[in-house]
């Protein structure tokens, strides 16, 4: 109750300081403690015969807590979830914004314009261990599939359907990484 009494007092400061830039917000995704994570779909390595796992809960505090075991064994190395947020309408949005703490190791935001693409737009970004606030520039997403980038333009679209986290670093580790939200701007 706490976590969501600071959040209204919070919001509501912002928007007495600065009621443009709230209102140009969408909250793609709130974690706290009624969220339903059956929205949220887990991918790991084991779809290509890989070990990895991982699992997403909420904790006491009302975050989101993505976290397992990647192994490179049988070739895998990845463990992911997956939210189909259905289509986001991203006019006059410039950014996702994640609030976050991670655990110091990178990993990956995704998205999809359309679910059905083979491809994802990629950007990496690597964790403090403390709270924060990632900024990514929609147009700085890359198109890759399976490792490889490919040669197409960044991500350009006037929507998205799709939000993925991934860690895959290639080396044999635990992770965890708390969500808090996830925010269009």
């Amino acid at each position: 109750m706490n976590k969501i009494i600071a959040r209204l007092i919070f919001f509501l400061i912002l928007l007495l300081l600065n009621p443009q830039r709230i209102m140009s917000q969408i909250i793609l995704y709130n974690f706290n403690k009624n969220s339903d994570l059956k929205e949220w779909r887990i991918v790991n390595d084991d779809v290509m015969g890989g070990i990895s796992s991982s699992n997403l809960e909420i904790n006491n505090e009302g975050n989101g807590v993505f976290k397992g075991i990647i192994s490179t064994a049988n070739n895998g190395g990845f463990s992911s979830i997956r939210y189909n947020c259905n289509k986001t309408f991203i006019k006059n949005k410039s950014y996702i914004k994640l609030k976050i703490k991670g655990d110091k190791k990178e990993y990956q935001l995704r998205i999809k314009a359309d679910n059905e693409e083979y491809f994802s737009y990629i950007y990496i970004f690597k964790t403090s261990g403390n709270w924060e606030t990632i900024t990514i520039p929609l147009n700085k997403m890359y198109a890759s599939f399976r490792g490889r980038i490919l040669n197409m333009p960044n991500f350009n679209n006037d929507y998205f359907e799709q939000i993925t986290f991934l860690v895959g670093n290639k080396k044999n580790e635990k992770f965890k990484l708390l969500l808090d939200q996830i925010i269009l701007e």
